[in-house]
């Protein structure tokens, strides 16, 4: 899927610079960042790590006040 983003000119052009020290494009930079974005939220980026999410929190004791309820 493409979007458009929108960049002021000196933002761009570090994107611009970064991406030739790094050999790297401006969607790799992007496809980073966002994942980093993601990562911080706690969204899954893909399914992988969402099984991984998934399989940490089924392995966690439930809380005391929940033990007790059934």
């Amino acid at each position: 899927m493409r979007k458009l983003l929108g960049f002021d000119e000196d933002t761009f052009d570090k994107l611009k610079q970064l991406g030739r020290d790094r050999m790297a494009t401006l969607q790799e930079l992007a496809d980073e960042a966002f994942a980093d974005l993601l990562k911080k939220h706690g969204v899954p980026i893909d399914l992988k790590d969402a099984l991984k999410k998934s399989a940490k929190a089924a392995k966690r004791p439930a809380p005391a006040e929940q033990r007790g309820k059934h």
